[in-house]
């Protein structure tokens, strides 16, 4: 399915975006690419060393490999990875949930940083898409 957006710029052709559109869009997507490598290094570091389930670490480490897929269309700027992570994000959203009230301590706080990052990464995501086609809106009137 084509983003009908031109990846360089937030408008459907060649124009120049505005200012201030461009500046949202890269805010939220620099904020976007931020929590997803900041989660990805939290899936790794948390099942490997910080406080994994059984001792020297476990397989567990391997929920972050489908993380890294949505990275290459963050950075290309492609809308469409931006729609569909907003979505998938709620899987670890709802991982971060149970294992904050079921695992001890340090497991739990390290669940409590997965449900920030995971809402930073929906927030960033949702408004980057708004942004999107809100300069695209503006573009065409």
């Amino acid at each position: 399915m084509s983003d009908h957006f031109n990846e360089e710029s937030t408008t459907p052709s060649s124009n120049t975006p505005s200012p201030q559109a461009s500046a949202k869009v890269l805010l939220s997507q620099r904020v976007a690419v931020v929590s997803l490598l900041l989660l990805i290094a939290l899936c790794v570091m948390w099942e490997l060393f910080w406080a994994p389930i059984k001792p020297g670490g476990s397989l567990l480490a391997l929920k972050a490999l489908p993380l890294a897929i949505p990275l290459s269309g963050f950075l290309k700027r492609r809308l469409y990875t931006f729609r569909w992570v907003s979505l998938v994000i709620w899987l670890y959203f709802i991982e971060g949930v149970v294992r904050a009230y079921s695992d001890p301590w340090p497991s739990s706080a390290m669940a409590l940083i997965e449900l920030s990052l995971c809402l930073v990464l929906f927030i960033s995501c949702a408004l980057h898409v708004k942004y999107r086609f809100q300069a695209a809106q503006a573009h065409c009137t």
